[in-house]
């Protein structure tokens, strides 16, 4: 038995149950985190959205379609909610990092992964540095021709 204290109201709490004993503290409320994500699902499709209720039919195709047509509308709904209320919702940003991880040059990008993993390999040693040179040059020698061209590949094999 967990149990969880109301983060903001410090009377409250809940009490979770497992009858599986290996799980850890954290693994059960994240578990239980899960589960009630999905109840609240279920409960909004059937109450809010009128699952059971706004339509009747007996073909299985109809069903598969009205239930589609909930879920769509569950979709959007919450897709909606979370761009309003989650902090953790970064849209802005990530489109910001990629238009300027789009202006890095691929070449020079290429060059200087090529430059850390080579300094990674001399401080790990001859064996794993010799290693890692053929897995590399093996890996280069499969490329297109066009993009083996601009590839600085004289790094590889200091």
């Amino acid at each position: 038995m967990v149990f969880v204290r109301h983060c903001s109201k410090k009377n409250e709490w809940l009490a979770e149950l497992t009858t599986d004993l290996t799980l850890s503290i954290e693994d059960v409320i994240c578990i239980y985190a899960i589960r009630w994500d999905i109840e609240v699902f279920f409960k909004c499709t059937k109450s809010l959205l009128r699952l059971q209720k706004e339509f009747h039919g007996r073909s299985y195709n109809l069903l598969v379609s009205h239930t589609t047509i909930v879920f769509s509308r569950y979709i959007l709904l919450a897709w909606h909610h979370r761009q309003r209320t989650d902090a953790h919702t970064f849209g802005g940003l990530f489109y910001l990092l990629c238009n300027e991880v789009g202006t890095l040059d691929w070449v020079v990008a290429l060059q200087q992964l090529l430059d850390v993993v080579n300094e990674i390999a001399t401080k790990a040693g001859k064996k794993l540095l010799a290693l890692i040179q053929r897995q590399l040059l093996n890996r280069i020698a499969r490329l297109p021709s066009n993009i083996k061209a601009c590839l600085p590949i004289s790094c590889c094999l200091s």
